[in-house]
Order: structure tokens, then sequence, then C-alpha cells
């Protein structure tokens, strides 16, 4: 009777991340890695440079349009501080989602001809973008020890050391809203036009161009706040912010209930991505 050192079976089990069957292909994890980071900047002439220059434009047009222009942004804090640290989260989150929603359609080549665990795919995509994260933080950090130096009104603390709490439920919550884009992506081509759009608009329903202090209705005590904290996003932001620039205040019963709703979203993903890869080849 022959024996095999790997059999590959249909599992009927939703909840199935299989984590030691991921560990295994760790090797494969670093490889799609390397190579996601290098072509991303293959024939650039600035190269990795980019990770820093796109936050920065997008810092500039929101200082000048959001900050000086409609008066939106924190108060008595560098603007450019404020907005970077928004831009620079919400960058992580929607390119774990983006990157995570086009998983099966971008790599439907390589899924029909070899096996390998189908969530290979969405964590290195997230390792990738932690490496580009990486670049803009020490950018971030690297101004905000000249701002604390040159005496301005920056306070960093102690809640700063929740900033891998705060990058892993960014992780969690794109991929969880990537992977259940990404399931119905396979049947239905028309979420993945949608996708950025989507994106830009979850963007704007977070404090990421404003402090949302600044908006009556959605700041502490206002007709909205309770609906505008359900957001996960929005929690990760202000928690980031209290920690690195000392404004605004940690709502910890709204930040647990952003935990619930970034584990409950990665869970139904979960259960969509284990029931599509099953036959997603002979839909995509």
């Amino acid at each position: 009777m022959e024996s095999y050192s790997t059999v590959i079976q249909s599992s009927t089990k939703g909840l199935n991340l299989n984590l030691k069957e991921l560990w295994r292909y760790r090797d494969l994890v670093f490889l799609f890695v390397k190579r996601s980071f290098i072509t991303h900047y293959k024939q650039t002439i600035l190269g990795p440079a980019w990770a820093i220059i796109q936050p920065l434009l997008t810092t500039v047009v929101f200082t000048f349009i959001f900050g000086n222009i409609a008066g939106l942004g924190a108060q008595g804090v560098p603007s450019f501080v404020f907005y970077f640290s928004g831009n620079m989260i919400w960058g992580y989150f929607s390119s774990c989602l983006t990157g995570t929603a086009n998983t099966f359609l971008n790599n439907r080549g390589i899924l029909g001809k070899v096996y390998f665990p189908r969530m290979v795919m969405p964590v290195s995509g997230i390792l990738t973008n932690l490496i580009t994260f990486f670049i803009q933080f020490l950018f971030f950090l690297a101004f905000l020890v000249l701002y604390s130096v040159t005496g301005q009104n920056v306070h960093p603390n102690l809640y700063a050391l929740m900033l891998p709490l705060l990058i892993l439920q960014a992780a969690l919550l794109g991929m969880g809203v990537g992977v259940i884009i990404s399931a119905l992506t396979t049947k239905y081509r028309d979420l993945a036009m949608l996708t950025s759009f989507g994106v830009s608009i979850w963007m704007y329903a977070s404090p990421i161009a404003y402090d949302m202090e600044a908006m009556g209705a959605f700041g502490t005590g206002g007709k909205y706040h309770a609906l505008y904290m359900l957001n996960p996003v929005t929690s990760i932001v202000n928690i980031l912010r209290y920690g690195f620039l000392g404004i605004g205040r940690i709502e910890w019963s709204y930040y647990a209930v952003s935990w619930i709703v970034t584990l409950v979203v990665l869970f139904i993903g979960i259960i969509m991505f284990n029931r599509v890869e099953k036959t997603f080849m002979d839909t995509i």
C-alpha cells in the first residue's frame, strides 16, 4: 500500500484556517513578499521612495484643503504629522483590503497550475504592505522627533506602544473585508470595479482628512457620534494619534466594539473564502 507525505482533499469545514499548513509554506509566503515588493517598484526611478512620496503628496493636499481652507484640522498640532499619521495607517489598511480583494483575479494563472494553501496570498500581501508601512513610519517618526525637540505641541505617550495591536487590527480588518470581496468577485465582477470607489467613500467616513472633533455632529457628544464610532477604522486612527501626538481621547467601549466588528468580518470572510476556493476555478 502506497504512503503519501501530502494528501490534498476538499475540506468540509466552513472555518478552516489550517495554520499548521500555512506555516509549512512559510518559505512560499516570503517568496511572494519578495516578488511583490520588487515588482511593485520595478522600472521606477525613485523605487521604494514612492512609499513615502505617495502619502506625502496626499498629506500636502489634505493640509491645504482640509486644514487651511476648510479649517478641519486638529487645533494646536502641526498639520503635517496629524494628516501623515492618518494617511499612514489608512494606506496600510486600504492596501491590505484592495490587495486581498483582487487575490483570485490577479493570481488565477498560478492558482490553476499548482497547489498551495490559498491563504498564502492574502498573508503575503499583508506582509508586503507592512514593509511599506514601516518605511512610512520611520519617516513619520523622524518628523515627530523633530517637532518634539523644537517644542511643538506634540506629546507622545505610553499609548504609542499599542501600535503593533493597531497594525494587527488594521491588517485583520482589511483582510476580512478583502476576502469577502474576493469571494464575491469570482461570480460578480462588478464588485471589482466598485472596490476602489467604496474604499474612497470609507476613507471620508473615517477621521483621515479631518479632525472628528471639528465636525460637530460626529465629535464627542455629537448627534451622530455613536454611529460614527461604529466604523472600526475610527478607533484605530484615534488611538494612533492619541498615542503619538497626544490629541483626542480613547473611548475604550467603542474600541472594544471595533474589535468585535473586525473579528466578525474576518470570521465571515474566512468562511466565504474557504467555500469559494473549492470551486472558483470553474467560475473565474
